[in-house]
C-alpha cells in the first residue's frame, strides 16, 4: 500500500518543480528535460530533422521521469504556463498504471518557486475542504 501523498507538478517543456505534500510536510524537487539551448543550437547546425528527433527523445524521457514520480501518489495536480501539462496528462490517461490516481490539470501563469508551493498547498486545502462538506 502506498503512502497517502499529494503531488503538485508545475511544468513546462524544459523543467518541472515537484511539490509533494505528506501530512504537514512539504518536499520540493526539480526535474529537467535535458534539452538545453546549446543542444538546440548544435542540432540545428547539423539539421533541423536531427534537432526534432533529439528534442522528441528528450521530451519522452522527461515525461517518463515525471510519470515515475506520479506513480507513488494518490492525487496529482499538473499545472503550468504551457501545453506540457496537457501532453503529459494525455500520456498518463493512456497508461492503465495511472487509472487509480486522481489527476487534475490547471492552467497557471509563470511562477516563482515560493508561488508554486503556495499554489499546491492552497489547491489541496480546497480539495480537502470540499471533500469534508459531503
Amino acid at each position: 500500500m502506498k503512502t497517502e501523498s499529494q503531488l503538485g507538478i508545475y511544468m513546462d517543456h524544459t523543467s518541472a518543480i515537484i511539490v509533494e505534500l505528506k501530512g504537514y510536510a512539504v518536499f520540493q524537487s526539480r526535474l529537467s528535460s535535458g534539452f538545453t539551448q546549446e543542444d538546440r543550437e548544435l542540432a540545428l547546425k547539423k539539421s533541423e530533422n536531427l534537432m526534432n528527433n533529439k528534442k522528441q527523445h528528450e521530451k519522452a524521457h522527461y515525461y517518463k521521469l515525471i510519470s515515475e514520480t506520479i506513480r507513488n501518489s494518490n492525487e496529482v495536480l499538473l499545472f503550468g504556463p504551457t501545453d506540457a501539462k496537457n501532453e503529459l496528462y494525455n500520456l498518463l490517461k493512456k497508461n492503465h498504471l495511472f487509472d487509480k490516481i486522481k489527476i487534475e490539470v490547471k492552467g497557471s501563469d509563470k511562477m516563482e518557486e515560493i508561488q508554486v508551493n503556495e499554489f499546491v498547498k492552497e489547491y489541496f486545502a480546497e480539495v480537502r475542504a470540499s471533500s469534508l462538506r459531503f
